[in-house]
């Protein structure tokens, strides 16, 4: 019996029309996600925090660093962060196969937020906890997306709307990561926030431990996945010598050589994306913190808590709706990975009603800097499936059209902003602009991101040959790394700019450049469709 998706019997089983196995790579990319955007959302924070802290923003002690050396430090942990998969992709692609090195990747990314747990004991802690959590990812991103790529057997919209669902996933563990870390971090301890990641970590790493067998031989080794029809193939290939199988060669390279230029071109201007994208943990948190107006009372404040409990209780209540239902298709043959997935519900459950019950015992409040960047995941957890439903409709536009709209959104976000801070004044440390800028300028930003990541994600797997997936994939996650350094030194001169022109020509510049991309985009778009060759 032929099976309609890749991996076991049991991964024919479907959720929400997709086979079990994406919700299993949903819930571990999801915790990995936890994780990482959780120390995200406290690292800058966490630098620029007085060694004595600072009561009036109820921030617990940090280093004492300048905006820009924080800045510098973000730019290259979120940089190296993007370069390792290529090496990460690379080694599973050749020799470890994509399971073990997602299985390598979290418990290295494990001991990496658990030293980070330590960093008040030394300093050597952290920065070792940097370099765990930037080697690990590595072994992590790359071949998570890959195997996500294998369960379908098609090329077309249910492989996009499938990774759409997945990039659900990984934005499910960037809201829950950055709410509870980042208040944890900010308002009981840094620390507390670190190692709160890396719990969450380690029990995404059960999960797909314990569940792996669903995908069959999807992930294995390369000389694992060997089977006769591939030899078959091989030794036919090696025998063909006439002029038409040559010519045959020739047209297929040519093929691949032009789905290799679009991976290219698609790979240069997500550049441009998310060097102004990124700037969410720089210097968009840097403004949140020093110029927002996050001090709310009476009703104000009352309405936010109210908005906030919503906003937290909804999208779990979702994401615990998807946890039933996999269960329902998979716990009779991966009960103990269930139990475990089930436990991280139920100590996630125990984190959140403890944190809405303690805000709502205070008459005011402070919204926490970090809050801010739980909208972008927020915006994607409510849209996202709009998203994959018009992705599968006749009103799905080319991608390159798709990237186009998300350089525009990403533009007008920053707009907002340089509208929001044009009455500060020059050299202004201080302000309190209404906290709707920062808003709006998630929200736009999110569209744009659904508009360019998962689809990119789906593009670079129908590109790619079989072979070479993982290693674009890699090659993928370099041009973030070159996007997010060069966004964090970028952002690194805020305060240089902001002094001589203002904030608002700081904010200028991450709007000017986006859009300008995006029509130089849309502009390509009938030469690249032509080099896809088929692939929509």
């Amino acid at each position: 019996m032929e099976f309609k998706f890749g991996g076991s019997e049991t991964n024919q089983k479907t959720v929400l029309g997709h086979p079990s196995g994406l919700f299993v790579l949903f819930f571990t990319e999801m915790w990995e996600r936890f994780s990482y955007y959780g120390m995200r959302a406290l690292l800058v924070l966490f630098l620029v925090t007085s060694i004595l802290g600072d009561a009036d923003k109820g921030y617990q002690p940090g280093w004492g660093w300048s905006n820009s050396d924080a800045l510098l430090l973000y730019a290259w942990y979120t940089g190296l962060v993007y370069l390792t998969p290529i090496i990460g992709g690379f080694i599973a692609d050749k020799f470890m196969g994509y399971r073990k090195a997602v299985i390598v990747g979290a418990f290295i990314m494990t001991l990496g937020h658990a030293a980070m747990a330590l960093e008040g004991m030394t300093s050597i802690f952290f920065f070792f906890g940097l370099a765990c959590l930037i080697i690990g990812n590595g072994f992590f991103k790359p071949n998570i997306s890959s195997m996500v790529g294998q369960l379908y057997k098609s090329q077309g919209k249910e492989k996009d709307a499938g990774y759409t669902i997945f990039y659900m996933g990984i934005n499910a563990g960037a809201f829950l990561g950055i709410l509870l870390c980042g208040y944890i971090g900010e308002k009981i301890g840094w620390h507390y926030g670190f190692g709160l990641a890396g719990i969450f970590m380690f029990l995404g790493m059960l999960q797909f431990h314990f569940t792996q067998s669903i995908f069959g031989k999807i992930g294995l080794t390369p000389k694992q996945t060997e089977d006769f029809d591939d030899i078959v193939e091989d030794s036919i290939e090696k025998l063909e010598d006439n002029v038409e199988d040559v010519v045959e060669e020739a047209e297929s390279s040519k093929v691949v050589r032009d789905r290799l230029f679009v991976i290219g071109i698609f790979s240069l201007f997500v550049i441009f994306f998310w060097w102004a994208f990124e700037q969410a943990g720089g210097s968009m948190t840097i403004f949140a913190a020093d110029y927002t107006d996050r001090a709310l009372e009476g009703s104000a404040a009352l309405t936010f808590k109210i908005v906030n409990a919503v906003i937290t209780i909804v999208p779990m209540l979702v994401i615990t709706w998807v946890l039933a239902m996999l269960f329902k298709q998979t716990f009779k043959k991966y009960s103990l990975a269930n139990v475990i997935l089930a436990l991280s519900f139920v100590i996630i459950w125990g984190i959140v009603i403890w944190m809405l019950n303690r805000e709502f015992q205070s008459d005011a409040t402070e919204v926490p800097a970090s809050w801010f960047s739980v909208l972008n995941s927020l915006f994607i957890i409510l849209f996202a499936p709009l998203f994959s439903k018009i992705w599968e409709s006749k009103y799905n536009p080319s991608g390159p059209i798709k990237f186009a709209i998300g350089l525009l959104l990403v533009g007008l976000g920053f707009a907002a902003l340089a509208y929001g801070s044009a009455g500060i004044p020059e050299g202004a440390k201080t302000a309190s602009v209404s906290l709707m800028f920062l808003v709006v300028a998630y929200f736009l930003h999110t569209m744009g991101e659904l508009c360019v990541s998962p689809v990119g994600l789906s593009y670079v797997s129908k590109l790619a040959p079989v072979k070479l997936v993982s290693m674009m994939f890699g090659i993928w996650f370099t041009a973030n790394f070159f996007a997010n350094l060069l966004g964090g030194f970028t952002g690194s001169y805020i305060d240089s700019i902001s002094e001589e022109y203002g904030l608002s020509t700081f904010f200028l510049i991450f709007t000017i450049i986006p859009i300008g991309a995006a029509i130089i985009m849309f502009l390509l778009n009938p030469t690249l469709k032509r080099k896809m060759h088929g692939i929509n």
